[in-house]
């Protein structure tokens, strides 16, 4: 429906082709850049991006999280730090970034993991806090060894909310590489928004906004799926609640 209100009000001129092109132009500036190879390569170098920032936030908060589980008293004590730290919106350490990183990959990935550690950090460490307490008993009745509760009881019973903060860290991070390619980079779906303004190229810039939304739904889609295929009990729960 939005894309027929869009395309009906571009064919009877009731908006400004400059300020949003119709979708007939956009989709012609797409399969040019397309065909060009223009915007394969801006996507791999953000995916790119993505994947090794997200990677390295995924194995630092997930361990962390389960290190101040077993350590309240740490976490207690650092509350104040990590507020503080989570409170900064990423964006704004951009330019300190670029100051100890450079203007190359480090400050981008470095922006990507901030953003992107805390919704997974604080979703996992709540899931851990959350197991049920029978399933803690269950494990001292059997006499389970560490890493046998780590398998058993702490992981599936946290398991939704680690996903949960999978989710939203990946979004967050995807939100943050472009934001930071705004400011330092010559490659990637921000640069080319950004110079795609710079030319006043409309057209373009939608481009790059619609390829952002088409990628991200789609590794939605995919860490979806994932979660479904590991914890097929999660779906039946939230059959249940509904």
């Amino acid at each position: 429906m939005l894309l027929l209100l869009w395309g009906l009000l571009s064919k009877l001129e009731l908006i400004n082709d400059y300020l949003i092109p119709s979708p007939e132009k956009v989709l012609r500036e797409g399969w040019r850049l397309t065909l060009s190879g223009s915007l394969p390569h801006h996507i791999a170098v953000s995916l790119r991006r993505v994947f090794i920032g997200y990677g390295i936030t995924v194995s630092i908060a997930l361990p962390l999280a389960l290190f101040l589980h077993r350590r309240i008293r740490w976490m207690e004590r650092s509350s104040f730090l990590l507020s503080f730290l989570r409170a900064t919106p990423p964006l704004a350490l951009i330019p300190l970034l670029i100051l100890w990183f450079g203007i190359g990959e480090s400050s981008k990935i470095a922006v990507i993991v901030l953003a992107a550690f805390f919704p997974i950090f604080l979703n996992a460490f709540d899931g851990f806090q959350q197991v049920d307490t029978r399933w803690h008993e269950l494990a001292a009745t059997l006499n389970l060894s560490g890493f046998d509760r780590l398998r058993f009881i702490l992981l599936p019973g946290a398991f939704p909310h680690i996903v949960t903060g999978l989710r939203i860290g990946f979004g967050y991070s995807w939100r943050a590489l472009v934001g930071a390619e705004l400011f330092a980079a010559a490659s990637g779906l921000g640069y080319l928004i950004l110079d795609s303004q710079e030319m006043a190229r409309t057209d373009r810039v939608l481009v790059g906004i619609l390829a952002i939304g088409v990628l991200g739904f789609i590794f939605e889609g995919i860490l979806g799926a994932i979660t479904l295929r590991l914890s097929p009990w999660t779906a039946e729960q939230s059959k249940e609640r509904l």
